[in-house]
């Protein structure tokens, strides 16, 4: 620690633009990245003290350097350059430059010598005041206003990624907001709405509405901010696996405190004698109303900052009447608090990394058998790129074209087989972490079940090169009121199957799916399904039946809760998955529609209330009926089966593969 904490000193801004640094100026820097410099390591990668020279000045910096095996990637880079370059306040932590040099991508911001909230809270130690920590918590949540109404910016930002070891301190003790990789920008001054089908950001700070519903806004910042606060009242991390399993989640163990009627036990030893039992009170409640489960009734920033300000004057008043620490009446408060309902979701902290093999990001030949493609021969096989097929998400562009059997040259429209060529726009930086996981994985892998990869090519856009699966994926023919797209009972069973054996075969090899929904689950000219989207797929170390993981990754609708919930990551995850795709496929319903009759919009709910005398109330109804009544129960029995909260009260995917043949075989 450099000097000592207080809450007088006033913030100080970088005033001067951001700007693209030269490589050589890097290694000046760092002294060409020597080890002794190094001063904290993220899942970015490692971060570096170094002294630039801007001008006449040298000045001390913080060089974050792009590690190539890290899962944040180009994409998160490119974001933050983005997003700070635009951003400037004294609770905002400034980006001095960055640079770009071939493989290297390196971010050199203000040096803050006081490192983070989360270094001192829970590594250090360090003997923050009450006082002290509350300016801490109102410095952030300035910033966090500032991003919100885009006060000197064109529009405001979502940041995504509130956590306490995001605030960092600078030498005043000032908090700045840091890691802006995740943010989201949006229109200022509005409340908006972003509808997320891929849920991003860190175990115990998830807004579990953004969970539910796929619904980002910015009050899924004041959640976080939320648990944030908690942090600083109980010096816990947002995760403690030394408690019990089902009290892992910081939130979860205040909420089961106060209920036990402990509350003194949530207070950090270290201030309760310093605390009045007003400020309690109100600190309390602002918190309790910034983890609320509903986003319309939690506060603004603005207001959390107002109550926080609030709170300091009490406390001043408090320190000034009695000019001792006085002692804090709790058992009288217990019941003054009530703490959401539901479960929260906890964190994992970056020192409790999985013992896993993550995908590798630098994308080498995946094999053999996978040919490379050049520009000049795909161009050739899809007529310059006219023929295409269906437009996706991030810049993704998905072609037919024509290739030999035998040597998978380029051959005309109509001769050899058929292939779907996919597309990444090489200016879209978000997925291409997704696109070389994708690619080097998939051409290790060989099942009838799972779809087949033909070759790649890496020569200006990203391409991927699949067998061609002419009726597309199973969503065009579930979710649609297109009654040509009928499928059958019996064609939905073997579907179903043909899914339950793909995932048998990843689960034999320990590897997670982590992805398993309508739309990644492909169908060839006999329906026969085949898995794809393998770009969140992880393997899991030989040794452990569960993986811990930091980042969270997937599809929102079918996510895992005690993922979620825990960072546990294991193969009953998939399976969650597999049971909301069982439900959509028989029913013909999405997971979540908020627009269906109440008790309806949440499919899993909707068919846990089912009775088996009324089961067609819940099946697809272009169905017309035709399906015997009892093998229907028997799948939404199934169904419900994978989504138990609890992955040990789910069945394996062997066990799901012989029920499905049961009842398919029963059909038949």
């Amino acid at each position: 620690m450099e000097s000592d904490p207080s809450t007088s000193s006033s913030p100080i801004q970088w005033s001067q633009p951001c700007r693209q640094l030269e490589f050589f100026e890097i290694l000046s820097a760092t002294e060409n990245f020597d080890e002794s410099l190094v001063i904290g390591i993220g899942g970015f990668g490692k971060v570096y003290k170094g002294n630039l020279t801007i001008g006449a000045s040298l000045v001390v910096v913080a060089v974050k350097r792009l590690d190539s095996m890290s899962n944040q990637g180009v994409a998160e880079f490119w974001a933050e350059v983005e997003m700070l370059s635009m951003l400037r306040h004294c609770n905002i932590v400034s980006l001095i430059g960055y640079c770009n040099h071939e493989q290297e991508k390196i971010l050199v911001y203000e040096y803050m010598p006081n490192r983070t909230l989360n270094d001192h809270l829970h590594t250090l130690n360090t003997p923050l005041s009450w006082l002290q920590r509350l300016n801490i918590c109102i410095g952030a949540g300035r910033g966090l206003h500032y991003l919100h109404t885009g006060t000197g910016i064109k529009s405001g930002v979502i940041h995504r990624d509130v956590k306490s070891s995001n605030i960092l301190l600078h030498e005043s003790w000032a908090a700045k907001i840091s890691d802006f990789g995740l943010s989201k920008v949006g229109p200022a001054n509005q409340p908006s709405t972003y509808v997320n089908t891929l849920i991003k950001g860190t175990f115990g700070y998830l807004d579990p509405d953004y969970f539910t519903t796929g619904r980002l806004t910015r009050k899924s910042d004041v959640y976080a901010f939320g648990v944030v606060l908690l942090e600083v009242l109980c010096r816990k991390r947002a995760v403690d696996r030394s408690l019990d399993e089902e009290q892992w989640g910081l939130v979860t163990w205040v909420q089961d405190s106060i209920k036990e009627g402990n509350l003194k036990r949530i207070i950090d030893p270290n201030i309760r004698g310093e605390i009045s039992s007003k400020c309690l009170k109100d600190f309390i409640t602002i918190t309790k109303r910034c983890l609320h489960n509903s986003p319309k009734l939690r506060p603004t920033i603005a207001e959390v900052v107002v109550s926080l300000e609030s709170i300091v004057a009490l406390q001043d008043k408090f320190n000034n009447s009695f000019q001792r620490v006085g002692k804090t009446i709790f058992g009288r408060m217990v019941n003054m608090f009530s703490f959401p309902s539901k479960r929260s979701i906890v964190c994992v902290d970056n020192n409790m990394l999985p013992k896993m093999k993550d995908v590798p990001v630098d994308f080498q030949s995946p094999s053999p058998s996978v040919k490379e493609f050049s520009f000049d021969e795909l161009s050739k096989a899809t007529k310059s790129f006219t023929l295409i097929l269906a437009r996706g998400a991030f810049g993704k562009v998905v072609f037919l074209g024509w290739v030999d059997k035998n040597t998978l040259a380029p051959s005309k429209p109509g001769d050899g087989i058929v292939v779907a060529i996919k597309m990444l726009n090489h200016e879209n930086r978000q997925s291409h972490f997704e696109w070389r996981a994708e690619a080097n994985l998939m051409g290790q892998l060989a099942h009838p079940n799972i779809i087949r990869l033909l070759g790649y090519c890496i020569t200006y856009d990203l391409m991927t090169v699949y067998e061609y699966m002419p009726n597309k994926s199973l969503d065009l023919f579930v979710l649609t009121d297109d009654t040509t797209k009928q499928l059958s009972w019996g064609t939905r069973l073997q579907i179903l199957i043909g899914v339950a054996h793909g995932l048998a075969y990843l689960h034999s090899i320990k590897l997670i799916h982590r992805d398993v929904k309508l739309s990644n689950i492909l169908l060839d000219e006999d329906f026969n399904a085949k898995l794809g989207g393998f770009g969140f797929a992880k393997y899991i170390h030989e040794t452990d039946e569960v993986s811990v993981s930091s980042r969270c990754m997937g599809t929102t609708v079918y996510l895992d809760p005690e993922y979620y919930m825990t960072g546990h990551l294991n193969m009953k995850s998939d399976i969650y998955n597999f049971g909301g795709v069982l439900l959509e496929t028989i029913t013909g319903q999405t997971i979540l529609d908020v627009r269906r009759p109440e008790g309806q919009e949440n499919l899993v709910n909707w068919a846990s209330s089912v009775q088996s005398s009324n089961i067609k109330d819940i099946m697809d109804p272009r169905l017309e009926n035709n399906y015997p009544l009892q093998d229907a129960f028997e799948c939404v029995s199934l169904a419900l089966r994978h989504v138990a909260y609890k992955s040990k009260d789910r069945p394996s995917i062997e066990e799901v593969l012989q029920s499905l043949e049961q009842i398919y075989a029963l059909y038949k």
